[in-house]
């Protein structure tokens, strides 16, 4: 991540990469449509494990998963 002059810059290539790996697992197993269109509260999960500092790509997925299979149960 990248700061300069208080502006936090997005690694878009690890929350792109992240999202492409669990929306993947996700349509795999039915819990999204398999469409193009993108799944918006899978991008806010991953972006918001992202600011608080998780920047691994695999993490992320893993982590965007287990939280949106748990919002998907409740």
């Amino acid at each position: 991540m990248l700061v300069e002059r208080g502006l936090q810059v997005m690694n878009v290539g690890a929350v792109g990469d992240a999202y492409a790996i669990a929306a993947n697992y996700l349509r795999r197993t039915g819990a999204i449509p398999d469409s193009f269109v993108t799944n918006e509260p899978l991008v806010e999960i991953i972006v918001q494990l992202f600011h608080s500092g998780e920047f691994n790509k695999i993490r992320l997925a893993n982590k965007a998963i287990a939280t949106f299979e748990a919002q998907e149960a409740a």
